[in-house]
């Protein structure tokens, strides 16, 4: 199979977004690609939350969502919408970051939300409450399709490990991790933490990310860090999309996932303890 990570730099503009995600998707497409992975906040990535409540729609009438699918139809791809942000009509009004799994028929073969979310302090001006905007997901979700077992994860959730334990014994091949990773923490962390979740699986680990400086309407805008990464089940960095905008392939041998387990089977060797 021979996947593809599209790394985009969106606005708070999902008109905009939907235009360049779909050229790449296209660019995807035409290079032999037949699973197509985009990033974390595909639609837009806003920090003004009036904005957004202005801006995002319901599920049913998402406009990315709708178009997306199509394009995956007219392709027969498999599709990963990494996420877009949601209306949800919940009480608090809260949104969902959600991740979408599309089948080659433009069905939704799977959805999984959020679960962790992004509430740190990164500097004295780098400052994110994800909780304050978006309600947290509490199902974890592994969707079949015919080339593997997909596990479906979502930007901060790469570092809570245990989510990715439970993914695989729940026999995931491949974990997926759209991001949009901070600039900062993403120099620091994303790769050895991406590899450090490769290895203790044993899957492949496929990360498509946003990238660059992502201007706002009615706000500062923010910076993410990019390197859309492809990771094998020893660790090994297959694939780095840089720091552009663009399209990153990658092949993958899912023979390789057994011979990683099989060298070191640590998934089937957990052991009851007491404490602390």
């Amino acid at each position: 199979m021979r996947a593809a990570l599209v790394q985009l730099t969106v606005s708070d503009d999902p008109a905009a977004n939907l235009a360049q995600t779909l050229g790449f998707v296209r660019e995807a497409v035409a290079g032999g690609a037949g699973f197509v992975l985009t990033p974390e906040c595909t639609n837009i990535l806003s920090s003004d939350r009036e904005h957004q409540r202005s801006a995002l729609r319901l599920e049913a009438e998402d406009a990315t969502l709708a178009a997306l699918r199509a394009e995956a139809a007219k392709a027969g791809i498999w599709l990963l919408i990494g996420s877009l942000g949601l209306l949800t009509g919940d009480a608090d009004g809260r949104f969902a970051n959600r991740s979408f799994l599309i089948g080659p028929d433009g069905s939704i073969a799977a959805r999984y939300d959020k679960i962790h979310m992004f509430d740190v302090n990164v500097s004295e001006t780098e400052i994110y409450r994800e909780s304050a905007g978006y309600r947290p997901g509490a199902v974890a979700v592994v969707a079949e399709t015919p080339f593997a077992r997909i596990g479906m994860a979502v930007c901060y959730d790469l570092r809570f490990p245990h989510l990715f334990r439970r993914l695989a014994q729940a026999e995931a091949e491949v974990l997926t991790l759209p991001a949009a990773f901070n600039h900062i923490t993403g120099a620091a962390h994303w790769e050895v933490l991406l590899r450090a979740r490769a290895i203790e699986t044993g899957c492949f680990v496929l990360a498509p990310a946003q990238t660059g400086f992502h201007p706002e309407a009615r706000g500062k805008g923010r910076r993410t860090w990019g390197h859309s990464l492809a990771i094998a089940p020893w660790g090994e960095v297959l694939a780095d999309g840089g720091t552009e905008p663009g399209v990153t392939f990658v092949d993958l041998d899912l023979t390789q996932v057994a011979k990683a387990r099989g060298r070191v089977p640590s998934l089937t060797h957990d052991r009851d303890f007491t404490g602390p």
